[in-house]
């Protein structure tokens, strides 16, 4: 379908003709990069920024640079790039946003990834509102910095600048100008190793000459942090690498770049098939990927014997590592790759004598599973406990591994042409009686080309209050909940900054549930004693007020005598009846990590199953006494992934399936408390008691993977109790930290926390806290 300006005429109407005659001589090149909505996109655009009134300028600059911008990023992010300068026309002047538009071209060029342009373009608003003066003197040198620095460390550097110069606004133009010493300094500072667009096109053309078909690379989403630890990953088939890569010790980092760009090829092209997951603990999975890695890379290597050189310097592990499982698998990936290394372990040794016997048959990566499994069994004699999260392989180039897993369907033909096409899924609400009128199509899968999904759940004709998608279903994938972070060392909030995920919680055996209820059954009764003595009394009457709704026959006669008597009367002599009624909210929220797996020590059982019992032990007893509770858990895995389970919600009874839930219960990941804190406010914000109390029970204080500075989410959990607080949502926390009362204070407020050194008691305090906190 073709478009023509005069499809536009009417909306064109308001441009002048000076900028109409532009469009009309780039409207030919225009056409060659934008398809029909692009170009719908692209005019609207150009009528909007007219409709600002910032001049003649402002348009021209769009009709000149929005191509140039769609040629380098794709058409996709004019939409964004117009919205930008739309909503920052009322916070700047219109030179500035022109700026930011003629700009943009040397932002796609240097960043080469649509993702990393509008995060590129929040960043903008977000400076825009911090430093105002200070977004033009760096637009001006925009080409500089994006020239030595990823967009995180630009971001970092420019917030520095913005919180340093908040007031002084001569120093913070020369600050984004480059003019001061230490913008120099803290630009030295985030100026770290080789940017992935300046390497690409030549580790492009280094694939190519090595396997004769193109592979297609994007950088990694920048996310504004630290780059430690940032590993390659294959996803949709294509290739991501981190946007800047450090020299490793001696070896340059080009030479880090042409080793992970290599590694992943070597799985996209050697991997016919991928191998199942299904049926493995993480142990033997880890110990497989280490086996697959050296056998897409012994493949590589008979082809193109150089590459061995390249991997193998890449690897530090020495026979003297020995305290964790991941200094095993760093010691045998060496081994199995580098035929020079000698390692004297009999486990070591093993894994290279089962890899050289299975030399014959490498194709089929079933080999890796065959030789995982068995190594993984005996490496447990080293009796060393295996953390999933630290026990990982250290080389610089390696991936993740998570393209071989078969977690979701495998299509070999569409990793062929990755990069060519992407297909488009529509996903589409539809009520019960369309879905059942609508011809069933057998052979559908999850590459449909369109997904209808019912509004609504669909329960079966037996009352068991099990919907068919929970008995039969997938499990459904949650809308991501984006939340702020406060960033203590810059005192700002990281906007849209950590995700939450909510996940379907797996049911288990409600008879664990009904054991505990029997178990502590004189302490539930005990609980509900202690309520029920608080339950306010009906209509209750307070006397001695001057203003009221009656008079106070008792006081009006003392107030008489005392007249009689010469003496000064108390007005107080009215009375008011209040109705009191007991009106709280409460939402119990579980630290669910993988430390609560741990012993209580001298005994047999876990922290978990001590805060299951005290969870059962109060939930039983709230749900005597009638007040409106929840009971949510959260783990987290990384800002992207805080996975959190609705146990029991407000409006739901306490019945069979929200204790099968809580029997089903497991511990697992990290601690990112913050935003969960802010999840289960939301919930709380919902509910209409005047009294809302928030009951944090964990085990330790905040943590996650990707965060090493142990403030920093002290910091942001401290921010998430405040922003709490402003929504009238008390925040309890009862830690199982002996040592946190080095940090819970600063954390929940002086008053706001109890600490449980002995650990077993945990089920006799819960309840008994409760009744302290709703009196």
């Amino acid at each position: 379908m073709s478009v023509n300006l005069t499809d536009y005429k009417e909306l064109l109407e308001s441009l002048p003709s000076e900028s109409m005659s532009l469009l009309e001589n780039t409207w030919h090149d225009a056409t060659k990069v934008f398809s029909p909505r692009g170009l719908d996109n692209y005019l609207k655009g150009a009528a909007a920024l007219q409709g600002l009134g910032r001049g003649r300028s402002l348009v021209d600059t769009w009709v000149d640079e929005a191509p140039q911008v769609a040629k380098e990023v794709g058409e996709d992010v004019i939409s964004d790039l117009a919205t930008t300068a739309l909503m920052l026309a009322s916070k700047t002047s219109g030179a500035v946003i022109e700026l930011i538009i003629a700009t943009a071209v040397t932002a796609a060029k240097r960043l080469g990834d649509e993702d990393l342009f509008r995060n590129y373009l929040q960043f903008v608003s977000t400076l825009v509102a911090q430093a105002p003066r200070g977004v033009r003197p760096m637009l001006d040198k925009l080409d500089i910095l994006l020239g030595q620095l990823t967009l995180g460390g630009l971001r970092r550097w420019a917030l520095w600048g913005a919180h340093a110069h908040r007031t002084n606004y001569g120093e913070q133009i020369q600050y984004f100008s480059l003019s001061s010493k230490e913008s120099q300094a803290v630009l030295q500072k985030e100026r770290k190793g080789t940017l992935f667009v300046d390497i690409q096109r030549r580790i492009n053309i280094y694939l190519r000459a090595l396997w004769a078909r193109d592979f297609f690379m994007r950088p990694t989403s920048g996310d504004y942090e630290t780059r430690q630890g940032y590993r390659p990953y294959i996803e949709n088939y294509l290739i991501h690498l981190p946007d800047a890569y450090d020299a490793h010790g001696e070896i340059a980092a080009s030479e880090v770049y042409r080793a992970a760009a290599a590694h992943a090829a070597a799985h996209l092209v050697e991997t016919k098939s991928p191998i199942s997951a299904e049926a493995l603990n993480p142990l033997q999975m880890a110990v497989i990927s280490v086996i697959e890695d050296a056998r897409v890379e012994a493949l590589s290597i008979k082809r193109f014997p150089g590459l061995r050189q390249i991997w193998s310097s890449l690897h530090d592990a020495t026979p003297d590592m020995k305290t964790t499982i991941g200094d095993f698998l760093n010691r045998l990936a060496r081994a199995l790759l580098d035929p020079t290394y000698e390692d004297n372990d009999d486990w070591v040794m093993e894994g290279r004598s089962l890899f050289t016997q299975a030399q014959g048959r490498l194709e089929n990566n079933q080999t890796s599973w065959d030789i995982g499994v068995q190594l993984a069994h005996k490496i447990m004699d080293k009796r060393i406990a295996f953390n999933p999260r630290t026990d990982i392989l250290t080389a610089p180039y390696l991936d993740d591994n998570r393209y071989f897993w078969k977690f979701e369907e495998f299509d070999f033909e569409q990793s062929l042409t990755a990069g060519y096409e992407e297909p488009k899924q529509i996903r589409k609400y539809v009520s019960v009686m369309e879905l059942a009128n609508e011809v069933d199509v057998e052979t559908a899968g999850d590459d449909a080309q369109e997904i209808w999904v019912m509004g609504t759940e669909f329960f079966p004709y037996e009352d068991s209050g099990v919907s068919y998608n929970e008995l039969e279903g997938k499990e459904p994938v949650s809308p991501p909940y984006h939340y702020s972070e406060w960033d203590y060392q810059i005192q700002l909030e990281r906007p849209a900054w950590v995700t939450v995920q909510e996940k379907r919680a797996k049911l288990g055996d409600i008879q664990t549930i009904d054991n505990i209820a029997v178990q502590y059954k004189r302490e539930i009764s005990r609980m509900k004693f202690l309520l029920d003595a608080m339950q306010p009394q009906g209509v209750q009457r307070i006397r001695k007020l001057e203003d009221g709704d009656e008079i106070d026959i008792n006081a009006a006669i003392h107030s008489t005598i005392d007249i009689r008597m010469g003496l000064q009367p108390d007005p107080r002599i009215m009375m008011r009846s209040v109705r009191k009624i007991r009106d709280i909210s409460v939402l119990v929220l579980l630290d669910l990590s993988e430390s609560t797996n741990d012993k209580v020590s001298g005994q047999d059982f876990s922290v978990l199953d001590l805060t299951r019992q005290a969870t059962v032990l109060l939930a039983d007893a709230i749900n005597k006494i009638g007040d409106p509770f929840a009971i949510h858990g959260f783990c987290s895995d990384g800002r992207h992934d805080v996975e959190y389970y609705r146990y029991k919600d407000f409006d739901q009874p306490y019945n069979e399936i929200p204790k099968a839930k809580l029997a089903g219960m497991a511990a697992q990941l990290s601690t990112r408390m913050g935003a969960a804190i802010r999840h289960a406010s939301y919930y709380l914000k919902s509910q209409r008691s005047s009294k809302k109390l928030l009951l944090v029970i964990t085990d330790g204080e905040p943590a996650d993977i990707d965060v090493r500075d142990p403030q920093y989410l002290r910091y942001d959990t401290k921010k998430a109790v405040e922003e709490a607080g402003r929504a009238d949502i008390i925040t309890y926390c009862m830690s199982l930290d002996p040592r946190a009362d080095q940090y819970v204070s600063r954390i929940f407020g002086a008053r706001n926390y109890m600490v449980v050194d002995h650990v077993e008691r945990l089920p006799e305090k819960l309840p008994l806290l409760y009744a302290g906190l709703t009196r």
